[in-house]
């Protein structure tokens, strides 16, 4: 049986699915047309552009449930996320990665769940979960692939946070310096748009899931003002190095029977 892997992205992994296969897959919560596909030796490598192939879709109106239900369908049991977030830790500087491991959910309109009460979902374990379901979040991110993060990252050279809590706003707006402020005091080390409820959805179809956050500007009130073209211009600068890591990430062996997110 092939290792299936999927990358949730943008900048810096277009460029590894020049040469695939593009796939439309139906989901109860509508097509998604955007799945990039090569295969390797051992290997099925899938990738998702969150935003749109043209980024053209607002955070708070990502079709969450529908990306992540496609992965699981396609039978991925892995997904390497990127993000890019900000700091609000003086000491994680724009340039830095984080590898976070805790989530703060700070969104207003999402749906967070498949479990609705009357959504029913098969797994290829032969078990078949629906109604209402509880799950534990102990461990929001797969410890297993957070720690391959970060020694992809020190492999070349990059400086990288092996832990933090990462915030997830609504958006699309950044946030005001009075909700920065909240946010420190709550303990957030980040805060971006897009972990919840990806990471949320993905931990409920039993898919290991970890993302890469590159800090990309401090938080509002930690510097003179925020724009989202420096956000895009640092993103471009790492381009290279997440190209890298993703690259050296498709070669590895991912070991999942003793995860325990598959349980």
């Amino acid at each position: 049986m092939q290792e299936k892997l999927a990358i949730i992205g943008g900048s810096g992994v277009y460029e590894i699915f020049e040469d695939s296969e593009k796939l439309s897959v139906e989901t109860p919560y509508g097509k998604v047309e955007n799945v990039s596909k090569i295969t390797l030796k051992e290997k099925e490598v899938y990738f998702l552009p969150r935003h749109g192939p043209e980024h053209s879709v607002p955070p708070h109106l990502i079709n969450y449930r529908a990306n992540i239900f496609s992965l699981h369908k396609l039978g991925v049991k892995n997904i390497l996320a990127t993000n890019a977030v900000g700091s609000i830790e003086v000491n994680i500087k724009p340039g830095n990665f984080v590898i976070p491991d805790q989530i703060i959910d700070m969104t207003k309109n999402r749906i967070l769940t498949f479990y609705d009460g009357s959504t029913k979902i098969d797994f290829d374990d032969g078990t078949t979960h629906e109604g209402v379901v509880h799950l534990d979040y102990s461990d929001p991110y797969c410890p297993r692939l957070r720690k391959l993060y970060v020694s992809l990252l020190q492999d070349v050279n990059e400086r990288v946070f092996d832990e933090g809590v990462n915030i997830c706003s609504e958006g699309p707006r950044f946030e005001t310096p009075a909700e920065i402020q909240m946010f420190q005091k709550i303990g957030g080390t980040l805060v971006g748009m897009t972990t919840v409820p990806e990471a949320i959805l993905a931990k409920e179809v039993k898919i290991c899931y970890a993302t890469l956050c590159l800090v990309t500007n401090y938080g509002a009130g930690m510097q003179e003002k925020v724009t989202h073209e420096e956000v895009i211009e640092l993103f471009k600068e790492k381009t290279n190095v997440i190209k890298q890591v993703m690259k050296n990430a498709i070669a590895k062996k991912m070991k999942i029977n003793d995860c325990k997110c598959h349980k």
